[in-house]
Parts: structure tokens; C-alpha cells; sequence
């Protein structure tokens, strides 16, 4: 075989990728290198050189051994890379920077099964993403088995990272100053997306999106997520913690979500949605939101403090039914008063098929709840709740229209306007308060106390 450069190149790379696996003693050495101190690429720390070729290099190499890839420390620029089947790229715990360098897309997979990414740092620069290509800095197609855990992805242009048609975990990463979401998933076969922390994101936390309605199964669990934006602007596709559109079955349980423009928690015809035990502060909107067409949403445990509604189970006229809310601790609401239309403050509000019970509404300048919108009201059932504090207890739709609401055992104290209101199309309370002498009609009130 003639020796070339490239042939010395390919010989070095193989070997590095399998140091450690020749037979044989070693010889005598004044240094013994700890296992790990081994990488599998020289890479050139600092330099402004392009260090893919020699890195891609090195991927092909040790994806075609089913070998791991183990990158040195240090800062490493880096143009764009492709993973192949069976790739297990691993940094040495935090301390390996790869520098987007440009060129439209950085870290792809595409129908490539078995890929781990770990301990890296992926550092954007803000450097432009051809969408077309890769939305995000790590984007990944049709890859199963996949495992993402222990990145540090800062500054991309885009999504941090972009999981298409994927299945697999994406675990204990930290992910901040990304212009769209820290993390996008679209028509997911089942993603795991566990303890990572997000922040300071333009537009969203966590997307679990699907390109038509269908069944998801993603889990979004134990994360911490604060300060998301709305810079794209919108009436609510932006600027949440959680983001599930038309995904179904999803689970969101036990996040921390905080200072999102929004909503901590947004399911919009997200049909079987699970929304369980997260804390929520400090949201400019509604903080838990099940909406539009869907079918089924469970919301319960969760602690929402500070938010313009705490939680909204809504949407009726588009097919938007039957919840179960129980047991959440919503306070400190309030009133948005510089818009024209939409100023809110309620605790929680819900519309058809739906039950309510064990809640506590504290400090709702409109409504610690709010039962039906005009005729689309049915089938509610209210028991067992506390509302405190609040300027009317309960508002529940007096149109001709609506169906049956059953108002029984609920406490209601310190309802300055009312403990139980009907409301007319508007919003606004009428009538005298039913509390005291029940209603008649679809509407029965009875059991309830007033304090």
C-alpha cells in the first residue's frame, strides 16, 4: 500500500480510536495514562483551523468499528459534522468545545440509529443555521435509540436541539440562549426528555410538536425552565415553558418552570395530555393551558403562583372537552389590564366535560372560577374546592344555551362580590348570589358555604 498522507492520517485515527485494545504488556513508562486520559482524535486546541475534516474523519472511523469517539479537552472550531449509525461522541465531562465555525448546519443525523452525544459543549456563536438543512445546532432525523445527555449548548441561531421523527432520551443538558426553542421535537416516536436545564430562550422551552394529530408519547419530566421570551411575537405559539401541539399522550410532571411571556405548560389539541405536580411562577399568561381540539387532559398538583389565569381548560366551539383538575394550588392572580380585551385574572376555568375538585384558589382579582363562556358550557362538575380571597368565588354561564354544571360542597371565603355568580356573555356576574339558595335549572348549586 502506498503511504500517503491521507493512508498515515486514516492509520493514526484508527489507532487512536482503539488504544488500549492490543494485546500484549506495555512497556515500563514514566507516566501510565489513567483510563479516559486516551482519545480517539488529536484535534488543535484554540487554533482558528477548521477541525472537522479531522473529526469527521474520526467519526466514520470509529461508527465503522462501534468503537467511542472520546474527545480530548480543550476549545476546538468546528464546521459542520455528520453522525452515522452507531456514533457515541463523548467529551471529556464539560471541558470539550466545539465552535460552530458556520456553514449551515453543525451537528446532523439522518436514518442513523444508535447515536450518544455526551459532555460536550456546543457553542453557537449566533452564527446563522440554513433551516432548510438543520434548524437547530444539533438536528436529527429519523434516529432511534438515541441518547443526548450532558451537553452544554449555548448561542444558536436557531433551535438548540432539533429531533425529527426521533426516539430516545435527551437527559441533564443545559441549554441557554437559543432564538427559537432549547428543544424541538416534531412527530416524535416516544422522546424522554428529563432534567435538563433552560433559559433565556427567545421563544419557547420544550416543543413537542407533530405535523398532523396522532399520538405522541413523549415525556417531559424534572426540568428547570426560565426566562422565555416571545420575540417572534404571536397570540401564544410563543413565549411558553412546555409546548405540546397536537401530540397526544404526553406527559409533563414535576418541572420547575419560571418567567415565561406565556404560559409554563401549553397543550393546544394535545389530546391524553398529562400535566402533573410542576411548579409554576411568575407566567404572563395563562399558566396551564389544555386548548383547541382535544380530547382528554388530565391537570393535577401543580402549584402556580403569580400567572394572569392559573389554569384554562377551554376552546369548547373547536371541540376542546373533558379534563379532570384536581388538586392544584393556584394564587396570586391578576388582571392584564393594558390589553383591550382579554385582561382575565381567574383562578381556574373550564368548559365542557370536565371535573373540579380538591382545589385551592387564592387572591383572583376576577374569579377564583370560571365555569362555561356563553352556550359553550357541559357537563361540569365542581366539588370540594376552596376560593379565598378572590372578587366573585364562582362564575358559572347563564345562557340559554349551556348544559348542566352540578356546584356542590365548594368553601368559599371572602368573596367581595359574590361566592356564586352566574355571568352573562361578557363575563360579568348577574343576578344574586347562589350560594346561599341554589339555582334551578341546569345549574345546581348545593352544599356550598359562604364566609
Amino acid at each position: 500500500m502506498t503511504l500517503d498522507r491521507r493512508n498515515v492520517l486514516s492509520a493514526g485515527i484508527a489507532a487512536g480510536v482503539t488504544i488500549g485494545a492490543a494485546a500484549g504488556p506495555r512497556p515500563a513508562a514514566a507516566h501510565s495514562p489513567a483510563r479516559g486520559d486516551a482519545y480517539g482524535v488529536q484535534l488543535a486546541h484554540g487554533s482558528d483551523a477548521d477541525q472537522a475534516p479531522a473529526l469527521q474523519a474520526a467519526i466514520d472511523a470509529a461508527a465503522t468499528q462501534g468503537a467511542p469517539l472520546r474527545l480530548p479537552p480543550g476549545r476546538f472550531r468546528c464546521g459542520p459534522l455528520q453522525l452515522r449509525a452507531g456514533t457515541r461522541l463523548i467529551g471529556a465531562d464539560s471541558a470539550t468545545t466545539l465552535a460552530f465555525a458556520g456553514g449551515g448546519s453543525f451537528i446532523t443525523a439522518e436514518s442513523a440509529d444508535n447515536i450518544l452525544l455526551d459532555g460536550l459543549v456546543l457553542d453557537g456563536g449566533d452564527q446563522p443555521l440554513d433551516g432548510d438543512v438543520a434548524d437547530g445546532l444539533v438536528a436529527l432525523r429519523k434516529v432511534r435509540r438515541l441518547r443526548i445527555t450532558g451537553l452544554s449548548i449555548v448561542r444558536s441561531a436557531l433551535n438548540g436541539i432539533s429531533l425529527t421523527a426521533c426516539a430516545g432520551s435527551v437527559s441533564d443538558c443545559s441549554i441557554s440562549g437559543a432564538m427559537q426553542a432549547a428543544i424541538h421535537s416534531v412527530d416524535s416516536a416516544g422522546v424522554d426528555i428529563t432534567h435538563n436545564d433552560i433559559a433565556d430562550c427567545s421563544n419557547a422551552g420544550i416543543r413537542i410538536w407533530r405535523s398532523e394529530p396522532g399520538e405522541d408519547g413523549s415525556t417531559v419530566c424534572g426540568n428547570r425552565i426560565a426566562r422565555i421570551r416571545a420575540d417572534a411575537g404571536g397570540t401564544g405559539e410563543n413565549g411558553n415553558g412546555v409546548n405540546v401541539f397536537r401530540a397526544g399522550g404526553v406527559l409533563v410532571s414535576a418541572n420547575r418552570i419560571t418567567d415565561c411571556a406565556y404560559t409554563a405548560v401549553r397543550g393546544n389539541a394535545a389530546s391524553d395530555i398529562q400535566i402533573i405536580g410542576n411548579s409554576c411562577a411568575r407566567l404572563g399568561e395563562v399558566a396551564i393551558y389544555a386548548e383547541f381540539g382535544f380530547q382528554g387532559a388530565l391537570i393535577a398538583n401543580n402549584l402556580i403562583d403569580t400567572a394572569a389565569t392559573g389554569i384554562s381548560v377551554t376552546n369548547f366551539n373547536d371541540g376542546g372537552r373533558l379534563a379532570v383538575v384536581q388538586g392544584n394550588l393556584v394564587r396570586n392572580l391578576f388582571r392584564r389590564e393594558h390589553e383591550s380585551e382579554d385582561k382575565r385574572g381567574h383562578g381556574i376555568t373550564v368548559e365542557a366535560d370536565s371535573a373540579l375538585s380538591g382545589n385551592v384558589v387564592e387572591n383572583a382579582p376576577t374569579a377564583g372560577i370560571v365555569i362555561g363562556w356563553g352556550p359553550f358550557m357541559r357537563d361540569v362538575v365542581a366539588t370540594g374546592n376552596l376560593v379565598r380571597a378572590s372578587r366573585v368565588g364562582i362564575l358559572v354561564s347563564s345562557d340559554a344555551d349551556a348544559g348542566a354544571c352540578l356546584l356542590a360542597n365548594n368553601l368559599i371565603s371572602r368573596a367581595s362580590e359574590g361566592a356564586i355568580r352566574a355571568m352573562d356573555g361578557s363575563g360579568a356576574p348577574v343576578g344574586p348570589d347562589l350560594a346561599p339558595a341554589g339555582a334551578g335549572g341546569p345549574i345546581s348549586a348545593t352544599g356550598n358555604l359562604a364566609v
